[in-house]
């Protein structure tokens, strides 16, 4: 059930897909490739590798690549290089249903999901990966399969604009789209999953079974005012799954109060249910800047994928550097 205050609907983005998608290419685009130096594999991790090379380790080389088998037998550090052996097919997976039209600075939670897609398809696609769609609103009305290019790019965004605003009819299921995705998602792919997770529950076992098949990213649409009320007087509310109204006195500070705690407990069911899944969440706010949003989530990868490396390491090194990558995403959170 998604409960916001009627005025607060975000306008809809009047710009083509050509405009908006140049736009991100000269914003966000540039200052990611700044950041990152051309380097995304932080983000993704799906595409096959081969190992291309063996050399001595330098100075800022990833200590995950050393050999240590060579190491030991030339006594001197070297690391495995690798290159990749096939391009990536990744979908995203977007949930267009009534209460995505939300936002309350401007931007809605639609607007929001749209333009992520089209910063990571061009990053994908700009690598010669291939990035196909599958869209939600009150069922799985669009899919397009993979394909690469700024065209495509450009097709998949257009497709988001271009969805209504979905009229109030029926609670979301997720698990139905998640459904659809396993039966059409043959080849292992990345998955990224845009949506605000406000659902009918029993989704999550869904998402398990897609993860164990693919590499699932959960990139979690969310506006401020979802979690807290500000004291603003009267406020018809609505239901945006159901159109069910509700006036409200802000002014009631135990109302507040329970509106908030209501908020945490299911954040606190949406993270539990996420991670039994297994799978990495990105939260993005209405009111984040992208860039910032996608190297938070960048260093939390690198960081977890560091502590997953371990078993790279000999045995009497395994337990210090869980140790010490383990404090580190503690010192992140």
């Amino acid at each position: 059930m998604s409960v916001s205050p009627t005025a607060e609907a975000a306008p809809r983005v009047a710009a083509g897909p050509e405009a908006i998608l140049r736009r991100l290419e000269w914003t966000v685009l540039k200052r990611l490739d700044g950041a990152l130096h051309g380097d995304y594999r932080t983000l993704f991790r799906g595409a096959g590798l081969d190992l291309a090379d063996l050399r001595e380790y330098q100075y800022n080389d990833d200590v995950r690549h050393i050999d240590w088998n060579v190491t030991a037998r030339l006594q001197v550090p070297h690391v495995r290089e690798f290159h990749e052996d096939r391009e990536l097919a990744a979908w995203f997976l977007v949930d267009t249903s009534a209460s995505v039209d939300f936002g309350s600075r401007g931007t809605s939670k639609r607007q929001l999901a749209a333009e992520f897609v089209a910063v990571l398809a061009r990053v994908l696609t700009r690598r010669g990966n291939r990035v196909g769609l599958l869209r939600y609103g009150t069922r799985v009305d669009t899919v397009i399969p993979p394909r690469g290019g700024r065209r495509h790019v450009l097709h998949l965004l257009a497709s988001l604009l271009q969805v209504p605003a979905a009229a109030a009819q029926k609670e979301t299921d997720l698990g139905e789209m998640l459904q659809h995705a396993s039966r059409a998602l043959r080849r292992r792919s990345l998955v990224l999953l845009l949506s605000d997770f406000i659902s009918v529950p029993g989704w999550g076992p869904h998402l398990a079974r897609l993860a164990q098949r693919h590499e699932v990213i959960a990139i979690r649409l969310y506006d401020p005012l979802e979690m807290k009320l500000p004291d603003i007087g009267g406020v018809l509310m609505q239901d945006a799954e159901t159109g069910e109204q509700v006036w409200v006195d802000t002014h009631d500070a135990g109302f507040r109060r329970r509106f908030a705690a209501a908020a945490q407990r299911r954040e606190q069911a949406l993270r539990a249910t996420l991670a039994d899944a297994g799978v990495d969440t990105l939260e993005l706010s209405t009111g984040d800047d992208l860039v910032s949003a996608i190297l938070r989530f960048a260093d939390l990868r690198k960081r977890r994928s560091q502590l997953a490396a371990g078993g790279g390491l000999p045995v009497h090194l395994h337990g210090a550097r869980a140790a010490r990558a383990t404090s580190d995403e503690l010192a992140l959170a």
